[in-house]
């Protein structure tokens, strides 16, 4: 299975775990184009080895395939490599795209896209999350080589929250008060939110930024004004303002010190956002107010939070899928940030009703992944 990056990897994942169910036998080698992928999943215990993939080049398709003799490639949504899937092709193994996307922008539908409609013609099926992407792909005739199977990210956000454990730090910082947990936010994001934060010391704000730097942390402490690191936290209740650490007030915590009490926490590590926004009232996704656009709204989604973010969502359906639905809510501005917020936590049962709408677009999602293996198991795609 070859994976772009990290996100990808989500997608892919379910398939693999899945084949390891129904294979036991089946060697999975799994590969990264991204540092961001491999240097997070090189010791993931689903796969029996995991490379980067090496450079795009005939000499080194042919040895790296010479290398794995696979029966099976499953490639994750894009990140196409023109020397290795042509070689695919020419030992004629059988190659898959996953929950693959397409727009009509992009090359394969434009005049001077020959070489990249070839690499699609490489594939032996391409399963794709939308039936607009069937029909883009319908008009390079290959219609009967494509199936709308859904989103595996779906799956792999229900096995997440099905199987998530409590956090018992996360409760305690929240207690019995409104909880806004911000997850995979850039300084953008952040800036929409600090006001309110700072101007609600009744609430719990939870930060979980998408980079972890000591640069970015300071950046965070620098806008909310009463926050505290979890990696403090995690070492217990200390006495007094923070020392030359700049982790950020935390005496409140005690009731020592003459420093209020901490309402915001910055999550400083990798891991724990999935799990996050069970403790969430509101939900809010981050990089809606960037170039590259809202970051993976499905995991808030499908704990039943209305989730909200900035406007950047069009090339991500399930982004606007979700406000379609109600479950998912667009702010452009810290004032319009502050009239959601308000509005949600003053009606009750619209809170209720918005995050209803989150979960049932997502349990109504679910199945790509079955979908996927039963193709594998009816065309016999690895048994001998």
């Amino acid at each position: 299975m070859h994976c772009a990056s990290l996100g990808e990897f989500e997608q892919g994942r379910p398939v693999i775990e899945s084949l390891r169910q129904v294979l036991p036998e089946c060697r999975i080698v799994l590969s990264f184009f991204s540092p961001s992928g491999y240097t997070t999943k090189k010791g993931y215990a689903g796969a029996d080895h995991i490379f980067y993939l090496p450079l795009d080049s005939p000499c080194n398709s042919r040895a790296f395939i010479d290398l794995v003799q696979p029966d099976l490639v499953l490639w994750v949504k894009y990140d196409y490599w023109y020397y290795y899937l042509a070689e695919l092709k020419k030992r004629k193994i059988p190659v898959l795209l996953i929950s693959g996307v397409f727009r009509p922008d992009q090359p394969f539908f434009r005049w001077y896209g020959r070489l990249h409609r070839y690499m699609l013609e490489c594939f032996t099926h391409l399963f794709v999350q939308t039936e607009a992407s069937r029909s883009l792909l319908g008009r390079l005739r290959l219609t009967d080589r494509v199936t709308v199977s859904g989103d595996t990210r779906f799956d792999r956000v229900i096995a997440i929250a099905e199987a998530a454990e409590p956090l018992p730090l996360i409760a305690g910082f929240c207690g019995s008060r409104p909880v806004v947990v911000a997850g995979s936010t850039w300084e953008e994001d952040e800036e929409e939110l600090d006001h309110y934060a700072n101007t609600h010391p009744e609430m719990r704000f939870i930060v979980a930024p998408h980079e972890i730097g000591e640069d970015r942390m300071r950046e965070i402490e620098r806008l909310f004004r009463h926050a505290v690191r979890y990696s403090v936290l995690e070492r217990g209740p200390v006495g007094g303002p923070a020392g030359a650490s700049g982790a950020g007030p935390a005496a409140g915590l005690t009731g020592k010190g003459s420093w209020p009490e901490p309402n915001v926490l910055i999550i400083d590590n990798i891991g724990m956002l999935s799990r996050l926004y069970r403790y969430a009232t509101i939900a809010y996704v981050g990089g809606g107010f960037g170039d590259d656009g809202v970051h993976n709204v499905l995991e808030a989604a499908v704990y039943g939070k209305p989730v909200v973010f900035g406007p950047v969502i069009e090339k991500y359906i399930e982004a606007v899928e979700l406000v379609e639905g109600g479950g998912g809510l667009i702010i452009d501005s810290a004032v319009e940030a502050e009239k959601v917020f308000n509005r949600l936590l003053q009606n009750p049962e619209e809170c209720d009703e918005a995050g209803a709408a989150a979960k049932d677009y997502v349990y109504s999602k679910r199945g790509a992944t079955e979908r996927i293996i039963k193709y594998i198991q009816l065309n016999r795609l690895l048994t001998n």
